[in-house]
C-alpha cells in the first residue's frame, strides 16, 4: 500500500439550522415528523453486525403523548451481554491494525451523514423519542454529535503527532496503542450527542466497545448505530444493547477482559460502578479507564453591578430549555436583593409567554419530561416546596400527566440558602432561587462552594470587572465549565470542551484531546542506528 502522512480535512462546528417559519429545513422535518409519527417500530439490538431480536417486548411511548404507542424494541439479557464482549474481542485484532486514516474516514463519513441526508430523521427521532423542540434537537443530535465525530478526528491527529525527541543516533518515538480488551459505553437520554460520542470515541482510537443506551433513547441511539455501519464501521467494533443495568454490570464488570467505562448518567450510578470495579480490580488484564460525566447543581451568581435583563434571560434559558433535563442546567441561583424585583418581573414576563406541549408545534418552549418516573419526583419536590416553612413557589409549579408528562416552568425562593433544592439535583424545569444581601458577596460565595458537592457548570454575571476577577479566583474549583455573563449551558465542542470535577465527574473533557488520551496506551520505541560495541564508558578509560 502506499504511504503518506495524510493531512485531515479542514475541521470546522457544523453550522445550527434555524428551523424559522417559511424555512426549507422547517418545512422538511415537519415531513419528516409526520412520516415517523406513523410509528411501527421495531428496534432490535446490534450485536457483531447483526439485528438481534427476542420476544421481551418493550414499548416505545413519546414522553408527550404517551398514550401512542410508536413500537417496541427488543429487550436482551445476560447472554446478549456475553454475545457483546465476545463479538468485541473477536473484531478487536482487525479494528486496531486498520490504519488510522480508514478509521478516520468511517467517523468523517458518518458526521456527513447526520449533517447531511440524515438530518431531518436524526432531529425527529430526538423529538419524539425524547421529546425535545427542533432547536434543542438540532444543536444536540446533529450539529454536536458531527462536531464530535469531526473534532475527535484532528484530535486524534494531533495526539498521533505527539513525539518524543531523540538524541544524534537514534529514534524515539511514541506508539498510541488501544487499551488491551473492550471499552463498556453507558449513555443517557438527554444529549443524542453524548449517546453516539461515548462508544464513538474509545472506537476511534482502536478499541471495540459495548453500547448501552439508556431505555428512553433507544430509538435514536438505533439510527445512530445505522449511520455508523452504513459509514463503513467493521461488524462486532461496536455493539448495542438493550438490557438492564445490573445485567450489563454483573457479566461486564467480571469479565477479565474489561479495559474502560465511558459514562454520563447519575453520581450515585457512576459511585456505585466504581465501587465495584474497584473490587474487581484483581481481576482484570489490566487497570481500567473511569471516565464518566455525572451530575450537577449548576449555579447563577449574579453581583449588584448585574444587568437584569440579562440575568432573567440566561436562568429562562439555563433552567427550562430541554425541560432543564441538561447536566449544565441552571438550577440554583444567587441573586443580590437589589437586582431581585426586576429578575423577577422579568421572568415572570417570559414565563406568561411560553408554551409548554408537544414537538410538533414548533412554538412549544418547553415539552415534556422523559417518564413518569421523573414527572412524578419533581411534582413531588414541587407539592413540598408548596407546604414548606422555607421555600415559597412563586412562579409556574403546574403539572399535568393526562396525555404527556408536562411539568411547567416553576421557580422556588428558597428562605434558607440550604434549603434541598439549592442541594440536590432535580433534573427537570425547577429553578431556585436565594437572595441575598448585596454586601454579603463572599459569603454568599463561601455558600455557594460549600452548599452541594456538585462542580459542573456555573456562571457569573457583573459589570465590574474587579469583581469579575474576584468572583471567578473564589469559585475556581467550583465548576469544570464556567461562565462569565453568559448562561452555564450550550457548551460548544471546540469552543468549551465539557467537564466537571468534584461529585460531577472526572472532567475528562468530552470532544477534547484531554478525552481521547484516556482511551489509548502510549508505547516508547527507542531504536539505535549503531549500537556500542564497547561495554566502557569514558570515564573507565585510563590517562
Amino acid at each position: 500500500m502506499p504511504n503518506a502522512f495524510f493531512k485531515i480535512p479542514e475541521i470546522k462546528n457544523e453550522p445550527v439550522k434555524s428551523y424559522a417559519p417559511g424555512s426549507p429545513e422547517r418545512k422538511a422535518l415537519k415531513q419528516k415528523l409526520s412520516e415517523l409519527n406513523r410509528g411501527g417500530l421495531d428496534i432490535p439490538m446490534m450485536i457483531d453486525g447483526k439485528e438481534v431480536r427476542t420476544h421481551q417486548l418493550k414499548d416505545i411511548r413519546p414522553p408527550h403523548d404517551h398514550q401512542r404507542l410508536l413500537g417496541h424494541y427488543h429487550q436482551g439479557d445476560k447472554s446478549h451481554v456475553r454475545q457483546a464482549i465476545d463479538a468485541a474481542l473477536k473484531a478487536k485484532p482487525a479494528w486496531e491494525a486498520m490504519s488510522w486514516e480508514s478509521r478516520a474516514a468511517i467517523f468523517l463519513k458518518a458526521a456527513d451523514l447526520i449533517s447531511g441526508p440524515y438530518r431531518y430523521e436524526m432531529n425527529a427521532a430526538t423529538m419524539i423519542g425524547q421529546s425535545k423542540n427542533a432547536y434543542q434537537s438540532e444543536i444536540d443530535a446533529v450539529c454536536e454529535l458531527a462536531d464530535f465525530y469531526r473534532f475527535n478526528v484532528r484530535n486524534m491527529g494531533t495526539i498521533y503527532e505527539m513525539q518524543p525527541n531523540s538524541a544524534p543516533g537514534a529514534w524515539n518515538r511514541n506508539v498510541w496503542r488501544p487499551l488491551e480488551g473492550f471499552i463498556f459505553a453507558l449513555t443517557p437520554f438527554n444529549f443524542t450527542s453524548i449517546a453516539g460520542n461515548l462508544p464513538g470515541a474509545p472506537a476511534l482510537m482502536g478499541n471495540t466497545v459495548v453500547w448501552k443506551p439508556s431505555k428512553t433513547a433507544v430509538y435514536s441511539a438505533s439510527l445512530i448505530m445505522k449511520i455508523l455501519m452504513e459509514a463503513g464501521l467493521p461488524d462486532g467494533v461496536i455493539n448495542l444493547i438493550f438490557t438492564s443495568g445490573p445485567d450489563a454490570a454483573d457479566v461486564i464488570f467480571d469479565d477479565r477482559n474489561f479495559a474502560g467505562l465511558h459514562f454520563t448518567g447519575s453520581t450515585a450510578v457512576f459511585n456505585g460502578m466504581w465501587k465495584t470495579i474497584a473490587n474487581n480490580v484483581g481481576k482484570y488484564k489490566s487497570y481500567p479507564r473511569i471516565v464518566g460525566e455525572t451530575g450537577g447543581k449548576d449555579y447563577v451568581l449574579a453581583d449588584a453591578t448585574a444587568n437584569p435583563k440579562q440575568v432573567a434571560t440566561a436562568l429562562i434559558r439555563g433552567a427550562f430549555e430541554y425541560q432543564g433535563q441538561k447536566c449544565s442546567a441552571a438550577s440554583r441561583a444567587y441573586i443580590p436583593s437589589n437586582l431581585w424585583n426586576d429578575v423577577r418581573n422579568y421572568m415572570a414576563e417570559d414565563l406568561k409567554n411560553i408554551k409548554v406541549g408537544g414537538v410538533d408545534d414548533f412554538r412549544n418552549f418547553v415539552n415534556a419530561v422523559i417518564d413518569e418516573e421523573s414527572f412524578n419526583k419533581l411534582a413531588k419536590v414541587i407539592d413540598e416546596a408548596r407546604t414548606s416553612p422555607d421555600a415559597e413557589v412563586i412562579l409556574g409549579g403546574e403539572y399535568d400527566k393526562s396525555k404527556g408528562y408536562f411539568i411547567h416552568p416553576t421557580v422556588i425562593l428558597a428562605k434558607r440558602p440550604d434549603y434541598v433544592t439549592m442541594r440536590e439535583e432535580l433534573f427537570g424545569p425547577i429553578l431556585t432561587v436565594y437572595v441575598y444581601d448585596p454586601d454579603k458577596l463572599d459569603e454568599t460565595m463561601d455558600r455557594l462552594d460549600t452548599t452541594t458537592d456538585y462542580a459542573l457548570t456555573g456562571a457569573i454575571f457583573s459589570t465590574d470587572r474587579a469583581n469579575i476577577e474576584r468572583m471567578t479566583a473564589r469559585l475556581t474549583h467550583t465548576a469544570g465549565n464556567f461562565y462569565i455573563n453568559d448562561k452555564p449551558t450550550g457548551a460548544v465542542v471546540d469552543q468549551q470542551p465539557f467537564g466537571g470535577g468534584r461529585a460531577s465527574g472526572t472532567n475528562d473533557k468530552a470532544g477534547s484531546v484531554i478525552n481521547l488520551l484516556r482511551w489509548v496506551s502510549p508505547q516508547c520505541i527507542k531504536e539505535m542506528f549503531v549500537p556500542p560495541t564497547d561495554y566502557r564508558y569514558p570515564n573507565f578509560l585510563e590517562e
